[in-house]
């Protein structure tokens, strides 16, 4: 790496998670993050810059010899933030704007699956709800009504009876996600487990990370409305050795060909969530970047250097690239302002900890965007994810609701049974 600066871009958890892995790297002169938050700048220089404003980016990126720019939000990366650097001969860690339709329009991924074999549910496209409406009347219930495009993971409904599905198709039609409902996906309920599933892609090669287990549900027992994600652990213990080898060969990897097929090939961070039922995995959806706060528990388990891995992916060299993980568990809790999913109001908190604490310690990564003297000020939804280590999924979740216990905001919530399918397993 000649120039050993790197440009983060986001300022969310995962951002935080990112930012305090690459703070760790011998190979880092200058780690800056745009806008960043008040919790990445223990580790990073926060930077005002208008990450919309393209130019304004490359311009600095230029100013400050960056290295490497990696791209931590997926709407950055639809907008084709990535090929405007490259464009200017600037590294990126991030798949182009045509790769990341893997994520921007939930069509386009259910059609390459058609296309190439790849698992999934059944499904049907639709740009009006009319149409929609008539292929619903002919589907069993439970369904899913899904927001083409970018919804903050909040444009999916599971609809258990007809009448909330015609409501989930209207509000798609009726302006209720913008322009992300422009188009919606009316799909089959997949029945089973959910996992994440992540590799880096250069390409051409894809790596395996660590896998996770999210919690899109806002409450306990995964009830309730879909949110951005309530907590997540590491690893997860239904993906076997066996079921991650079949992740790759039926799902990972003919991804990977198909969009160098098509002439869009990946690379980034592959983010496959699936639905496992009797030891097969289907794809639910993509993402073209680390999940929040999927990220939190993997940077915590991370034992090697991130970096030179985020490099060969953005430089095309990943084949014979290998990482680390400790055998430990990691479990993250997120905590949330009251409300969320839905409108939340902006409200101060104590600051969760009074310095960097120890590499293995519970982390509190952070959504706050600024400090006010000893306290946070959030600006609502998810806020805070706080995440332990542990022997197993079981240590990890008591150490890490001790820290959130220690954590004084009464204006927020989180849920209590983060973990609770490993735990219940005994693992």
């Amino acid at each position: 790496m000649d120039n050993r600066s790197v440009l983060l871009i986001g300022g969310g958890g995962r951002e935080h998670a990112l930012a305090w892995k690459l703070a760790q790297s011998p190979l880092l002169d200058s780690l800056y993050c745009a806008p960043g938050n008040a919790g990445i700048a223990e580790t990073a220089e926060c930077v005002d810059l208008d990450v919309s404003d393209h130019a304004a980016v490359a311009a600095f990126c230029a100013d400050k010899q960056i290295g490497l720019v990696v791209i931590g939000p997926e709407a950055p990366l639809v907008a084709g933030l990535g090929d405007d650097l490259e464009a200017q001969g600037i590294p990126v860690f991030g798949p182009s704007k045509a790769a990341s339709a893997l994520e921007g329009s939930k069509g386009f991924t259910k059609d390459l699956c058609t296309e190439y074999g790849i698992p999934t549910a059944a499904y049907g496209r639709f740009t009006d709800a009319a149409s929609a409406k008539t292929y619903l009347a002919e589907q069993k219930l439970p369904i899913v009504i899904k927001a083409d495009g970018l919804a903050a993971g909040k444009g999916v409904v599971i609809a258990e009876s007809r009448d909330d599905a015609e409501a989930a198709i209207d509000a798609c039609f009726e302006g209720a996600f913008g322009d992300a409902g422009a188009e919606a996906v009316v799909e089959e309920f997949l029945s089973g487990e959910e996992a994440s599933f992540f590799a880096l892609v250069d390409g051409d090669t894809a790596l395996p990370l660590a896998t996770a287990q999210d919690h899109k549900r806002v409450h306990d027992g995964d009830q309730g409305p879909n949110t951005g994600g309530m907590g997540a652990y590491s690893p997860a213990p239904i993906m076997t050795e066996a079921l991650c080898a079949r992740t790759m060969e039926r799902i990972i990897l003919p991804t990977v060909a198909a969009m160098k097929a098509r002439g869009t090939p990946f690379k980034g961070v592959l983010y496959a969530g699936l639905m496992i039922e009797n030891g097969a995995p289907k794809l639910i959806e993509y993402n073209v970047r680390f999940g929040d706060p999927e990220a939190q528990p993997l940077m915590m388990r991370l034992k090697s250097d991130l970096l030179p891995a985020l490099l060969a992916t953005a430089q095309g060299q990943l084949a014979g690239v290998t990482l680390e993980w400790e055998s430990d568990a990691a479990l993250c809790v997120v905590m949330a302002a009251k409300g969320y999913p839905g409108a939340t109001t902006r409200a101060p908190r104590s600051k969760a900890s009074s310095g960097p604490a120890p590499l293995r310690a519970p982390r509190s990564f952070m959504r706050a965007p600024r400090a006010t003297g000893h306290r946070l000020l959030a600006t609502g939804g998810r806020v805070l994810g706080v995440t332990a280590l542990g022997d197993d999924i079981a240590q990890a979740q008591a150490r890490a609701y001790e820290a959130v216990d220690a954590v004084d905001w009464p204006g927020g919530f989180c849920r209590s049974d983060i973990g609770w399918r490993a735990v219940k397993r005994g693992v």
